[in-house]
């Protein structure tokens, strides 16, 4: 399984995870997610995925960015990622990832997203 076809198993993820789900109950925000060449569009409300979106679409906006390459995210999506490979920031000051945009709604809700982020971690035993 390719990191991206990975990551586009994140809306059942998190459908699985009622208790992410609730500590989201206040994100409703757009945001891009960056597998390796392969962009994601992610509508939250309250918690939950409203839009999910693999592919590129023109004029598509986006509060924030987290891009990574392939490597990264394979590596952030061990079941016990190495030192340096186990979060966002390691992973941009590693230089193998890069956030931005208007970072307010993701440090306001800054577990939420890192937890969100960590879910394809669930599928590291299906290869």
């Amino acid at each position: 399984m390719t990191p991206a076809d990975r990551f586009a198993r994140l809306p059942d993820l998190l459908a699985d995870d009622t208790d992410l789900q609730r500590r989201g109950r206040w994100v409703t925000v757009d945001c891009r997610v960056d597998v390796g060449e392969q962009p994601f569009f992610l509508g939250l409300e309250n918690g939950a995925l409203a839009a999910f979106e693999r592919g590129t679409r023109l004029m598509r906006s986006s509060a924030f960015t987290i891009r990574a390459d392939k490597e990264a995210w394979t590596q952030h999506w061990q079941v016990e990622p190495p030192p340096g490979w186990h979060d966002l920031f390691a992973l941009t000051k590693r230089g193998v990832a890069s956030m931005e945009g208007d970072f307010r709604p993701l440090l306001q809700n800054l577990q939420f997203f890192k937890d969100l982020l960590a879910l394809p971690r669930r599928l590291s035993s299906e290869g």
